[in-house]
This record gives structure tokens, sequence and C-alpha cells, in this order.
């Protein structure tokens, strides 16, 4: 093994991992469905937890585990809440990741034990067999976590399809959906959905400071970061807000671009140490191209990512004509992005053939 250790796929950098994190943030309405469903007695065996990026999926899912695996009985003292005590044996043997009936299906790393897999296998899947097998030896709860399940290929899917459609008795499987569209029909006709919102400003703030994150901006961030502590983190990590406001000044005399600061753009994107900067400019290009088709739908936004952001979005989209102009092409531009990723064509030129044609559409609504 080479190098430095890959990270937790199930972890985003800068922030605690999902089974650390002391308080859930803005998901209260799913925690209270999970927790009405368990002491009226209609728990399903498949849960499948769904909602944006970043918004505390993956936590929800470690408290769930943790509430069932500490065997919770409905008494005479009201209803059961997923607040289990963190010195409670089995939540200590949850966060150290080294609970017996817990299993966590996550990407396993390739052949050469140096990269994460792009997707989930069967092989991770099949040693579930053996999970049921010993984890029933003591009769209590047992629970899978599946992160995330847009990940499984289709092998695993089917596997993990199998589990659902036979579940052994009292066992819970947790599934983690970013897009649950792309899951097979069955899988989800199977699992009951727990439905995850994006976090509003309040809560933003509250999961960034217990992530140990101040914030500065914190307008611009809660604009730009959506409602997700997970992008707001990302932000933080990679200067986002740095280069988000680079991005609109370099955009800002449209439709006449600005070609040195295009260039600029576009290679601070090549050589070694610059893959980050290269995707962060990419997912941000592509935001600014959201926030000006929205801006022609609904009017320049009340929070801006940037400095002079409104102005440049009120001129860029003033009707849902040029709207519709900028959705297509953040579609357009999206593909593109995606093939030339996967063909490894030159950062430098894939960004300015992106902001050309940002240029393009520019000129053309304005010509209309």
């Amino acid at each position: 093994m080479s190098g430095d250790t890959p990270p937790e796929p199930d972890r985003i950098a800068g922030a605690p991992h999902p089974r650390e994190t002391a308080v859930l943030y803005g998901q209260d309405r799913a925690q209270a469905d999970f927790v009405d469903a368990f002491a009226s007695g209609r728990l399903h065996s498949g849960w499948l937890i769904t909602g944006p990026r970043g918004v505390g999926k993956a936590t929800l899912a470690w408290k769930i585990a943790t509430f069932l695996l500490t065997d919770p009985q409905v008494g005479l003292f009201g209803d059961p809440t997923l607040a289990v005590d963190p010195d409670h044996p089995e939540a200590r043997l949850v966060q150290s990741g080294a609970h017996p009936r817990l299993s966590v299906i996550r990407r396993q790393l390739d052949d050469k034990g140096e990269k994460l897999r792009a997707e989930i296998t069967v092989d991770a899947v099949r040693g579930l067999k053996k999970f049921f097998h010993l984890s029933a030896t003591d009769g209590g709860r047992r629970v899978v976590i599946v992160d995330a399940a847009d990940e499984l290929n289709r092998n695993a899917a089917n596997a993990i399809l199998k589990e659902l459609e036979e579940p052994p008795a009292r066992t819970t499987l947790l599934l983690i959906a970013h897009q649950p569209s792309r899951l097979l029909p069955t899988i989800r006709s199977r699992c009951r959905e727990l439905r995850c919102q994006r976090l509003g400003a309040d809560d933003l703030q509250r999961a960034l400071a217990q992530a140990g994150h101040h914030v500065d901006h914190a307008e611009s961030l809660a604009a730009l970061a959506a409602g997700s502590a997970g992008d707001a983190i990302r932000l933080l990590q990679h200067d986002g807000l740095a280069l988000y406001a680079e991005i609109v000044r370099t955009f800002e005399g449209l439709p006449r671009l600005n070609r040195q600061a295009a260039l600029k753009l576009a290679e601070a994107c090549v050589g070694r140490g610059a893959e980050t900067r290269f995707g962060m400019t990419l997912d941000l290009i592509d935001l600014f191209l959201a926030r000006t088709a929205r801006a022609g739908l609904m009017g320049a936004p009340a929070t801006q990512g940037a400095p002079g952001e409104a102005r440049l979005l009120s001129r860029l989209a003033p009707d849902d004509r040029a709207a519709r102009a900028w959705a297509q092409l953040q579609q357009d531009l999206t593909d593109r992005s995606r093939h030339g990723r996967a063909v490894n064509l030159d950062p430098a030129s894939l960004i300015l053939d992106m902001v050309f044609k940002i240029e393009e559409t520019a000129q053309g609504v304005a010509a209309a």
C-alpha cells in the first residue's frame, strides 16, 4: 500500500465521522417518523434514508443503529427518542466501529489497496451471510448500514434486494441514498423512506460549529451550500468562497468575456496537486449557471454568493427566456464536464471551453 491512507468513503474531510457526530441538526421530522414507527410496532426491516448530500443522512443512520442496538423498550414514561447515553456499553461499541451486531457496507479499496473503488461490489455484500450467522448467537437486534446505496453495482444491488425480500429476524437495513431514482424500483418498494431536508441557516451554523468550523462569511456560505453542511465544509476546506468570487469577477463583463481572468482561472487547475481545485472549479461553474437560470425565473438571489453576484445575474438572466437558455447550457456543460473528466481531457482546455460557451450564451441572450 502506497502513500497516504485513503479516506473513509463515508466521511467528509474536515468533519467528524457520522458515528462520532453528537447532535443531528435539522432532521427532527425524520427522527420523529422513525421513533413513531418503532413505538407503534411498525418497524420496517428496510429503511431508505434520502435527501441531498451533506444534510445528515449518514448521521441519522448511525443514530438509528445506536438506538436499535441498545435494545430500547417502549415503557410507561412516553415514547422513546433516538437519544442514547454515549456511555452506554452498546453505544461505545458503535462509536468504536467494533459492534458485533452492526455491519457497514461501503466502497472498498481496489486490488492494489491504494484507492477506493468507484462502486460497491457484490463482494462487500456477500459478507452479510457470515455476519447474520455470527451475530445471531446472542439474539439481539442486528443493523446493516449501506452508505451509499447509489454506489451499489448491479450485482451488489441484487444481493441487497435478496436480503430485503427475506430479512433475517430482528434485522434492520438502513440504506442511504443521495439519488434514490438510481436504485432498483424493487429496492425502493421494499423500504420505507425517511426524507432528510436541507438545513436552515441556523441549523447549518450549529452543524458547522459542532464540526469545529468558524465562519466569517456566513451568508455567502449558506447561499452557496444551499442547506448542506457537507458542501459548506468542502467550500471552507478548499477556499471555495474565494474561488466563487473569482468566477463571478471573471464573468462580470459578460457578454464580453475578460480573457485574462478566464485564462488565469483555467491555468490554476493545471499541475500537480491541482485536482481538487479543478473539481471545485467545475462544481462552482455549475452552481453559477444554476443560480443564473434561477434568477431568470425568480429574480436576483436575496443572498449573494460573492460581491456583485446579484447585479450580474439580474443582467445575464432578465426573464424566463434567458432562464431557459442558461438551464440548457448548464445541462450541456454538465455532460461536457463528465465526458472531459472521463477521457482525462486537459483541465485548462476543458475550463476554457466551458467559459467560452458561457460567453457565447451571454451574447445570444443579449442579442435576442
